[in-house]
């Protein structure tokens, strides 16, 4: 039975360098799904893969023959549901929904959005006095709020923020709703989706 992997994957920013990495992977009888560049820059290229294999006991081999490639490395493989959303597809259905849900749904939208395409261990939106909204078990608030008061002149792609949270100011509603999650680092172009849903749901909250 085929299973669904998402590998992620640092590879050189050259030539040739995500053919070899394809040919790695159909060696394994693995096919690409689909490929997202989650950071670029000083030479280096972060993509994430999503694979179909035939059988999911061939992970570690296709790990194994990403590795091999020269300049190439796995930072992360998973297995996911096979029917897993494209998240900017998903990004785009939560924006739709926060455009059509009432306001006092709005931010209920946006939490529960954002633990999907952040794939988060935990969501809060925080105002001035404490958590406003609250999915999964959150680090210390009192921590959280004191952080997100002092990372203002942080943007969303700052070499800074620290690799297990996104967040994003909803300066007008006067609220910051937060994501975290292990295992894995959060890297820039997820740090971008979060910071636009953001806009949308302050204009709209």
């Amino acid at each position: 039975m085929n299973t669904v992997v998402v590998v992620r994957v640092w590879m050189p920013d050259r030539p040739g360098a995500l053919g070899q990495v394809a040919s790695r992977i159909g060696a394994v009888r693995g096919d690409v799904l689909a490929i997202e560049i989650l950071e670029q820059g000083a030479g280096r290229v972060i993509d994430e893969l999503t694979v179909a294999l035939p059988d999911e006991g061939l992970a570690s081999l296709l790990t194994a023959e990403i590795d091999a490639v020269d300049g190439v490395s796995v930072e992360n493989i998973r297995p996911v549901d096979i029917d897993r959303v494209d998240p900017n597809l998903a990004a785009l259905a939560v924006g739709a929904a926060l455009a059509e849900c009432p306001k006092e749904d709005r931010l209920d939208v946006l939490c529960t959005g954002l633990m999907r395409i952040v794939e988060a261990d935990w969501v809060a939106a925080l105002g001035v006095d404490g958590a406003v909204m609250q999915l999964g078990e959150a680090p210390d608030l009192s921590w959280l709020i004191a952080f997100l008061a002092g990372s203002e002149h942080l943007d969303e792609v700052d070499d800074a923020a620290p690799s297990d949270l996104v967040w994003a100011h909803l300066l007008g509603a006067g609220l910051n709703v937060v994501a975290g999650r292990s295992g894995r680092p959060i890297h820039e172009r997820e740090r971008i989706r979060v910071n636009l849903l953001g806009r949308l749901a302050d204009a709209l909250i």
